[in-house]
């Protein structure tokens, strides 16, 4: 892939803003240094250039090159996975916290579209689909916890006989419809995002991969053409750190997760596949994520690959899937077929913190396939924090343990997928 440019993917097609922003040349001076031009890394800025800082980001590629302007595109409420297990060392108020917290950050995204009159397709309804009786069950408790949580947008469930108000497929037990989530067209959020950036003084610099950083109270970060000397530091690279900073390499995962978009359908079609426009989402390990477009094409997503290796025919891959839930779609062309790296962490919670012995320099990584909304979170956090503000929720953040997934850079993945295996047959079995 030509790394100037972004995934050959609907998105692409379709952007709405087509900014270009220079490299990082000789040295330059900001309170915050930001690593990364994803979500987290243009919400920071936004977020700390609010706040009154000099803020410089320094993106490897483009603008929202990663997971941000290649995902599903699913804005769903919530942030990691199981949070009860974090009971013990958060006690029930403090996960009652993270649990409230992954409901306002929807809001947040919602908020900065509104401000900043941001044109990426957003559009409200989501859908969990369940796979099983069990998980169907899980649905009704859900529905319950976020009743008693005080979540202030319908929900509704539906049994099994009547999915066809979901979805035109016959293979779930139930789902749970939740109108405080929705959809949207991710790049053009990026952009759009970047552009309020940009208007608010932050500094953006594309084409600008960082080979090192020197520590200390002031921080230098080198890239091939530059310096940036800097107070505080923030790495909001996620799945593509790479070895940048050891201490948290081996903390997040990078696994691979692939869509395809088929050619316009006709409007009538797409309104029996998914009435009433919603995204819809599995339960699965190795999920099933899909919606339709403004123009009407089904992106279907999922397969989250932890082997490390791409499918050589995305297409090929990901349209027998496709057609297990939609088989109508037999002779419906691909249009686009693209892949890209979310991260992952061992617990499945977000990774927001201080780096150890480093009190200048700042990070927020693995958000599990909840990064749409996670990441405007994790900058809301990591700007209250940074600039000298109470923020219970950073403290929460930063109280969890991550583990170092064994096996080092080579071997992480491939025992990873093992791993995986074993949950998919688990599933299959239970």
């Amino acid at each position: 892939m030509n790394n100037a440019i972004h995934a050959p993917s609907w998105y692409a097609a379709s952007q709405n803003l087509f900014l270009d922003f220079p490299a990082l040349e000789g040295e330059q001076r900001a309170d915050i240094g930001i690593i990364g031009g994803g979500f987290t890394g243009l919400n920071t800025a936004i977020e700390l250039a609010e706040r009154g800082f000099s803020v410089c980001l320094l993106e490897a590629h483009k603008i929202g090159w990663g997971a941000s302007g290649r995902n599903g595109g699913q804005l769903i409420r919530g942030v990691g996975h199981n949070l009860d297990q974090f009971h013990k060392r958060l006690g029930e108020e403090g996960v009652k916290t993270l649990k409230t917290l992954g409901l306002q950050a929807v809001d947040i995204v919602s908020e900065r579209i509104e401000r900043f009159s941001i044109d990426c397709d957003l559009a409200w309804g989501y859908a969990d689909l369940a796979n099983t009786p069990r998980g169907f069950a899980e649905l009704l408790h859900e529905r319950d916890e976020l009743e008693a949580l005080g979540y202030r947008h319908p929900l509704h469930i539906v049994e099994a006989k009547d999915m066809a108000q979901v979805v035109d497929c016959n293979h779930y037990a139930g789902a749970l419809i939740d109108a405080g989530s929705g959809h949207l067209h991710p790049l053009n959020l990026a952009l759009g995002e970047a552009a309020a950036a940009a208007s608010l003084g932050v500094r953006l610099h594309e084409q600008s991969p960082v080979e090192k950083i020197d520590y200390g109270n002031t921080l230098c970060v080198h890239t091939k053409t530059g310096q940036l000397r800097c107070t505080y530091l923030v790495l909001a690279c996620n799945a593509y750190l790479g070895e940048l900073e050891p201490q948290l390499a081996g903390k997040v995962l990078p696994a691979g997760s692939y869509v395809i978009a088929t050619e316009p359908l006709n409007e009538e079609l797409a309104k029996r596949l998914i009435p009433n426009n919603r995204a819809l989402c599995d339960q699965r390990v190795a999920l099933d994520y899909f919606r339709f477009s403004r123009d009407n094409r089904l992106l279907f997503g999922g397969a989250c690959h932890y082997s490390g290796r791409d499918p050589k025919d995305i297409a090929a891959y990901m349209r027998p899937k496709m057609l297990k839930v939609f088989p109508e779609l037999e002779a419906v062309n691909i249009d686009f077929a693209w892949g890209g790296m979310i991260g992952i962490g061992a617990n499945r919670l977000p990774q927001i913190g201080k780096l150890r012995g480093q009190p200048n320099l700042w990070y927020a990584q693995a958000y599990a396939g909840h990064g749409l909304n996670a990441t405007h979170l994790a900058a809301r956090l990591l700007g209250e924090a940074i600039s000298g503000q109470q923020s219970q929720g950073f403290d929460l953040f930063a109280q969890v343990p991550h583990m170092t997934f064994p096996g080092g850079r080579h071997l992480r993945s491939p025992l990873l997928a093992l791993g995986m295996l074993w949950h998919q047959l688990k599933e299959r079995w239970g």
